[in-house]
């Protein structure tokens, strides 16, 4: 293929190593000499190296029906390139008194970065032809050189030669630099769709001229017209003040330990909106080591952060729907008890005081059957509340079951928390509201924790005070022993 630099190459050795071999048997058989060998296989490589690849080229489109595809305006600018080589090749060798044997030479390469190989090969041929024929004749700048016809012959051809060396090598070379500009331009494409798809685009940083340079995508995300003249200033400026000096620490690091870097943050859009964009990205350093730009990816994560958000946020609200106690608003009893166990393993291991209450409602039962369950409900809930606001932020109540609560009084003492679990008895003996709501008392059994292995042997010690309050008549507060 003439289209392949290095295909060329390889022809132009197979040629002028079959003009060696033609040229040894022909030297061999006639017995001539050296003038002989070298005149047979120069006259031999070149007609093989000029006449060769216009005939494989023009066979090939032939018989691949490639000139039926060729468009008309194609075909006429080819004849009339060609048509140009002839006369300038005419007009210089059809006269001596200008040497302008180098205008041919120009035409065959605009032939060549017009039309490619076929251009180069077909105007080589036609210069070869020309040049000959009126060198043949004695016209031109060749014949018109004093010197004999051996030495003419020979320069004409070094001279054809030479210009084939330049002209099928160069339009080989051009031809593989428009299909690499051409995958170039197609990867470029895919590239800007994917990003669009993806709303990732993609950024550098110059460290030496202190530039900066943005793919469409970026821009986009950062609600901009492609092509706007943006500045590394700006570009960081876009960052919420709280996230701007995280990002421009994290780059300053990459680029002094040469590591990849990530980082998220929140820019304000030129409409002014608030968007969430993540960053990837690397450093480019030079052979020295040196930094000198920085290349990275920045991704529009708005949608991914705010689904994050709502699956949280619908996350806590299970967890807060599984751990509460859907009449008093209070924890449930798992919730009760595994806030217990952690309050258990924090005083077994610092040492902090820790006391549990047990109360429940006195004659509950006495409630519901004459008030009725409404108004049973109504009560639990109220006693809820008192408890829970007669306590500290750092100690919790919990519905453990029926009219039954847990308080949890952390960092207190057998004494305080004897004074807390008091409080809450009188806060729910003092509501009352004067109406159809009945007035309630609570039981209470308290205990503190002395060296419990697990939270139900405090339980159950806070439990038999509970009892204890009851037999002695309700409405008090009995101290575990």
């Amino acid at each position: 293929s003439f289209m392949v630099p290095r295909a060329v190459g390889t022809f132009c050795m197979a040629a002028l190593g079959a003009s060696a071999a033609s040229a040894a048997v022909a030297t061999a058989l006639s017995g001539n000499g050296l003038d002989f060998f070298l005149s047979w296989m120069t006259t031999v490589a070149l007609g093989m190296l000029i006449v060769t690849p216009p005939i494989v080229m023009l066979a090939r489109m032939v018989g691949s029906n490639a000139l039926h595809n060729v468009p008309g305006a194609m075909k006429a600018q080819t004849i009339a390139i060609l048509t140009a080589a002839a006369f300038v090749t005419g007009v210089c060798f059809s006269q001596s008194e200008f040497p302008v044997t180098f205008l041919p030479c120009v035409a065959v390469i605009a032939a060549s970065s017009r039309l490619g190989p076929f251009g180069a090969a077909s105007g080589m041929l036609i210069v070869a032809i020309i040049a000959a024929l009126l060198t043949g004749q004695g016209y031109g700048p060749i014949a018109a050189m004093d010197e004999s016809q051996k030495v003419e012959v020979l320069f004409l051809q070094f001279y054809l030669v030479t210009m084939l060396f330049i002209a099928l090598p160069l339009a080989a070379l051009l031809v593989g630099q428009r299909r690499l500009a051409k995958r170039l331009e197609q990867s470029n494409r895919w590239l800007l769709q994917a990003e669009a798809a993806a709303l990732v685009g993609h950024w550098r940083v110059d460290l030496v001229r202190w530039t900066i340079q943005w793919s469409d995508q970026a821009y986009r995300v950062h609600g901009l017209v492609p092509g706007m003249p943006v500045t590394v200033k700006y570009s960081v400026g876009q960052y919420l003040p709280e996230d701007r000096v995280a990002v421009q620490r994290i780059l300053a690091d990459a680029v002094a330990s040469g590591d990849a870097f990530e980082y998220q943050g929140r820019i304000v859009r030129a409409d002014g909106e608030i968007r969430h964009v993540k960053s990837h990205g690397s450093i480019e350093k030079s052979r020295s080591g040196k930094a000198i730009a920085i290349f990275g990816t920045v991704q529009d994560v708005t949608e991914t952060v705010e689904n994050a958000r709502i699956l949280e946020s619908a996350r806590s609200a299970a967890e807060r729907v599984a751990n509460t106690d859907m009449l008093t608003g209070l924890p449930n009893r798992r919730h009760t008890l595994s806030f217990l166990d952690q309050a258990l393993r924090s005083a077994a291991q610092d040492g902090a005081p820790l006391a549990v209450a047990i109360f429940d409602i006195d004659h509950f039962k006495l409630i519901n059957d004459v008030h009725g369950h409404a108004t049973g409900d109504e009560v639990i809930r109220r006693v809820g509340q008192r408890a829970k606001s007669s306590l500290r932020e750092d100690d919790m109540v919990g519905r453990f079951g029926g009219e039954e609560f847990v308080c949890i009084l952390q960092g207190r003492s057998a004494q305080s928390a004897e004074m807390v679990a008091e409080r809450v008895r009188k806060a729910v003996e003092s509501d009352t509201d004067g109406g159809d709501f009945p007035g309630v008392t609570v039981s209470i059994g308290l205990a503190a924790y002395a060296g419990e292995a697990s939270i139900e042997d405090l339980l159950q010690r806070a439990d038999k005070a509970l009892y204890m309050a009851k037999r002695e008549g309700r409405n008090r507060l009995r101290m575990a022993a």
